[in-house]
């Protein structure tokens, strides 16, 4: 298992990249908590909030449940996240 951590400041990669996806869709963190637990995976709001924070390790699966729910591959969520 990969778990995607920028060292030089000790916060996750995808945590702005998260953030600017939800937003456009129009969802709250709930919101994308939901509908996430709807397709059968364990994200509550706070699991979203310190994900967009960048204080929660994120996992490689996670990394592809949210690429697969955005609609993005995983490349594209793990690049250009500054």
């Amino acid at each position: 298992m990969k778990i995607y951590w920028n060292k030089e400041d000790s916060k996750n990669i995808i945590g702005k990249k998260i953030k600017k996806l939800r937003k456009e869709a129009g969802l709250t963190q709930k919101q994308l908590a939901e509908k996430l637990q709807l397709l059968g995976h364990e994200f509550s709001d706070l699991t979203i909030l310190r994900i967009e924070q960048g204080t929660r390790f994120v996992p490689d699966y996670e990394v592809v449940i949210l690429a697969n729910y955005f609609g993005i591959t995983t490349d594209a969520l793990l690049k250009d996240n500054k």
